[in-house]
């Protein structure tokens, strides 16, 4: 039973049948790697930037996503697909290199939409052109802005680059063109409590989002957040706090908002802490039990 409006219903709505995503690493790079703002990324990131390393290894993006859309039609029977843009921060880079990275994930017909992920800093105007340029080509275009937390002594505590006025600037430049914006948030980052977290939910519960997508924070090898949690100065969220906050948080959000991801999903040979975030499906099954014991739920979606 779904007591939300989850990114799957919100798609069969839209084009009448099952839609995969397929990640792609088209190359980029990140403000807050590159020496712009800063060098290794957030506390919590990765070497891969939450993507494969496919670009640098020379598989194009074209073969990418012939080979993701071949293995998504063999075990879920997909017919349609979507260019998932995740690896770095997909919209930092010129805008002709931004069009032909969008354009050779367009394969044939059965990419029907783009999945463009990204950090606010890296949005202005001339990149929202080129993004509603495939919008206006019929395809389905979402924005995928890592915010993290709208604190923006939490921003800085996690060396993130950028803060909560540059996520509300750029809302505002791509909401001003027919563009779908999901916004990333993190439970459990260091210094944030209860009250801080869904302070971060009401917040984005009164602006013009269209989805979320809720993280975990895990603790991967080679990280900044790996040496804080080995001196004993990050303690990760349990299996049950992170349900209950993901359920009281869908709640403060309104039926229109999609919820496109409950947990996250790490490399299970980079993961350091917490092992339970290797259970995937049984932390979205106890997010859904939780809603569903304590009569959570986004107004008219108890099904």
């Amino acid at each position: 039973m779904r007591r939300y409006y989850s990114f799957n219903q919100f798609l069969r709505e839209r084009f009448g049948e099952r839609v995969q995503k397929v990640p792609l690493d088209a190359g980029f790079t990140c403000p807050n790697r590159d020496g712009t703002k800063g060098h290794g990324g957030c506390i919590y990131c990765n070497a891969y930037g939450s993507g494969t390393g496919a670009f640098r290894q020379g598989i194009s993006v074209r073969e990418q996503m012939l080979s993701g859309m071949e293995k998504m039609a063999r075990r879920y029977g997909a017919r349609k697909f979507l260019a998932y843009f995740q690896a770095f921060s997909n919209t930092y880079g010129p805008p002709e290199v931004l069009r032909a990275r969008y354009e050779e994930a367009l394969v044939d017909e059965r990419v029907v939409g783009l999945c463009v992920g990204t950090r606010p800093d890296c949005v202005n105007e001339e990149v929202a052109e080129v993004l509603a340029e495939f919008e206006s080509r019929g395809l389905m275009v979402w924005v995928e802005l890592g915010l993290q937390s709208v604190h923006n002594e939490t921003l800085a505590r996690i060396r993130r680059g950028h803060t909560f006025e540059d996520f509300l600037a750029a809302l505002e430049i791509l909401k001003r063109r027919p563009l779908l914006v999901c916004v990333h948030l993190i439970f459990g980052l260091p210094g944030e409590g209860p009250l801080e977290m869904l302070e971060t939910v009401r917040k984005l519960a009164e602006l013009p989002v269209d989805g979320i997508k809720f993280h975990e924070l895990y603790v991967v090898r080679g990280s900044a957040l790996e040496a804080l949690y080995r001196q004993g100065h990050y303690r990760p969220l349990t299996q049950g706090e992170y349900a209950d906050l993901v359920a009281e948080a869908i709640a403060h959000l309104p039926p229109r908002v999609v919820i496109q991801r409950l947990t996250g999903d790490p490399r299970p040979e980079e993961l350091v802490a917490p092992d339970w975030a290797r259970d995937k499906s049984g932390t979205r099954r106890l997010i859904e039990e939780t809603l569903l014991n304590r009569g959570l739920y986004q107004g008219k979606y108890l099904s």
